[in-house]
């Protein structure tokens, strides 16, 4: 079955040894890292609850500095804050379900498991209102969630119904053997109709909501091949699929190419895009990148199986846009 991470849930106990080449950075950061199934603000409860040693001292300072090799323990506890919303379960758009999974259309305006800076029934509560519990391999607060698409993204979602389909999906995804394809619409003249883009990402030290392409020799592996599919007065709509799972990665990697994508406010450029759209350009107010396909084994059958989501409709009404007025 391969390395299966450890299941985060309220009340379990755990401890890590501080990597090397982490020395000098904040607690919080690091710990955020290698325990992704805990968000820094998560961490931060922990950190003032006092369930959080370092060597065997109680730390209570987020900030604190990276001794590596020292050894941190902590507790996973039940988060402070909570919604009222009830979920309605009405709003989930199942492409596909079975005993084992559910394939769903992501919209572009939920997100895919709970945050404490926005507000709103996810993904994750929507399918518990939907289907009951739902494994939590990935954190008591991501039921059912194998892999997350960034909030602003839509398209194509795989959820887990058994602790054996999600252990099944997530080996494949560790595996690389899941395969992806997103679509964006880009600023810029692509040089190549394909490329492929290796750069190692990491988390950009001053401000931890986004990630860069990290300096030579650090960062996370990541890789991304790209096909421009079509091409217009200073925009592209552009294939992607991503070979790694990294945080951001397509936003990231296209930008780095020279291709920001059209509507990413976290990943603008200094100075704006070359091309400046006019004032009637219905821009969406979220990033133009869709989970079009997924394709994979099914966890029960063995079978391949491939699913696609159509283009969600602000995406489709920029493009339709696109092809009327920049062609």
């Amino acid at each position: 079955m391969g390395f299966q991470r450890p299941s985060y849930t309220v009340g379990s106990r755990h401890t890590l040894r501080l990597p090397e080449g982490t020395e000098g950075r904040r607690l919080d950061r690091v710990l955020a890292e290698l325990v992704p199934e805990l968000s820094r603000s998560h961490w931060k409860e922990l950190f003032e609850a006092g369930l959080v040693t370092v060597q065997g001292a109680v730390c209570e300072r987020p900030s604190t500095e990276v001794v590596a090799g020292a050894q941190v323990e902590f507790t996973v506890a039940e988060r402070a804050k909570h919604r009222t919303e009830a979920p309605d379960p009405a709003q989930l758009v199942v492409l596909y379900e079975d005993d084992a999974l559910v394939v769903i259309d992501k919209p572009p305006s939920v997100l895919a498991h709970p945050t404490d800076t926005r507000s709103g029934a996810t993904i994750s509560d929507l399918a518990v209102a939907r289907y009951g519990p739902l494994p939590t391999l990935q954190g008591d607060d991501r039921p059912g969630i194998v892999h997350r698409l960034d909030a602003g993204t839509s398209g194509v979602m795989v959820l887990a119904r058994t602790t054996v389909a999600f252990e099944h999906l997530m080996n494949q995804f560790r595996a690389r053997e899941v395969h992806k394809t997103y679509r964006a619409l880009v600023y810029g003249a692509p040089r190549f109709d394909t490329g492929w883009i290796d750069a190692p990402l990491e988390r950009d030290s001053g401000d931890s909501s986004r990630m860069v392409v990290a300096r030579p020799g650090e960062g996370r592996e990541a890789q991304t091949y790209y096909v421009v599919e079509q091409r217009f007065r200073g925009l592209a709509l552009v294939a992607a699929q991503p070979k790694t799972g990294r945080t951001h990665q397509i936003r990231v990697h296209l930008t780095h190419a020279g291709m920001p994508l059209v509507g990413d406010k976290l990943y603008r450029r200094k100075g704006g895009p070359s091309l400046r759209l006019p004032a009637d350009a219905p821009v969406p107010p979220r990033q133009c990148l869709h989970a079009a396909e997924i394709r994979f084994v099914h966890p029960s059958t063995g079978e391949p199986v491939h699913f696609s989501a159509p283009l969600a409709a602000d995406f489709a009404q920029m493009l339709a846009w696109t092809q009327r007025e920049l062609a």
